[in-house]
């Protein structure tokens, strides 16, 4: 029960990570809010974990806004965020659209940002010393021929994430993100589809080779990841500003 007494918002978790993350804080102690811009699912899912739902579109300001005190009434404040909503997309660079950058980067990193920055007021305004964790990628340290969008808006959320850091500590926030690797589920089956189509490879094989070439000899879970996450939330992170933890297997080293 680490964190017992403490309440967190975490978006983009009506299911993959995002619920994971969710079921690990409860299961913690903590009161819950989970957002997403499937407004059945979100509730869907919040009833069955014991959550409370919030429908929120991270593209949107006034939505975000809305999010954000709907979840601070609801909890009776937000003490941790998860930064989680994210999309994926990949071509090569002669084929990546205005469309696709512009989706990518309002979600990936605009999402990010001004969520963060709206819980981040919530908390400067009730004097809480808050926990703040935003989701980046392995695919954020290094570029990638197909995945040039998402790479640099997930080396974005590293940026922001040092930024942010070094200017909310001085209110007793911690800014903090996860670095995951390949990641099973969902989430990668949709992945693997993508690549078998520009690798012109079955569906199947791109998740095969990941999962090979990951040292640990397998690809990561949801669940590989929620002891990272709840670490952060707790005070033993409180020393913690402005860094991007790996949690991948041992793809990358940083």
């Amino acid at each position: 029960m680490r964190l017992r007494g403490k309440t967190a918002l975490i978006t983009g978790a009506a299911r993959g990570i995002g619920r994971a993350y969710a079921e690990a804080y409860i299961a913690e102690g903590a009161r819950v809010a989970i957002a997403d811009i499937n407004a059945e699912g979100v509730r869907a899912t919040a009833a069955e974990i014991g959550a409370y739902p919030v429908v929120m579109d991270v593209t949107d300001q006034a939505s975000i806004e809305a999010g954000v005190a709907d979840a601070a009434a609801a909890l009776g404040g937000i003490d941790i965020l998860i930064n989680n909503a994210a999309l994926f997309d990949l071509a090569p660079i002669v084929e990546i659209s205005r469309a696709s950058y512009d989706r990518l980067f309002a979600i990936n990193v605009g999402g990010t940002l001004f969520t963060l920055q709206a819980v981040a007021k919530h908390m400067i305004d009730t004097g809480r010393r808050g926990k703040i964790i935003n989701m980046a990628s392995q695919a954020g340290r290094r570029g990638e021929p197909l995945v040039a969008v998402y790479c640099a808006t997930k080396a974005a959320v590293i940026s922001l994430t040092q930024s942010a850091g070094l200017d909310l500590i001085r209110h007793g926030i911690n800014v903090n993100a996860i670095a995951p690797g390949v990641v099973d589920g969902e989430h990668w089956d949709g992945v693997d589809a993508k690549f078998a189509a520009w690798e012109n490879k079955p569906r199947g094989q791109k998740k095969r080779e990941v999962g090979a070439a990951v040292p640990f000899g397998r690809m990561g879970t949801a669940q590989d990841l929620t002891g990272m996450a709840i670490f952060l939330a707790t005070p033993e992170a409180d020393y913690i500003v402005a860094q991007t933890y790996n949690v991948d297997g041992g793809n990358w080293m940083s």
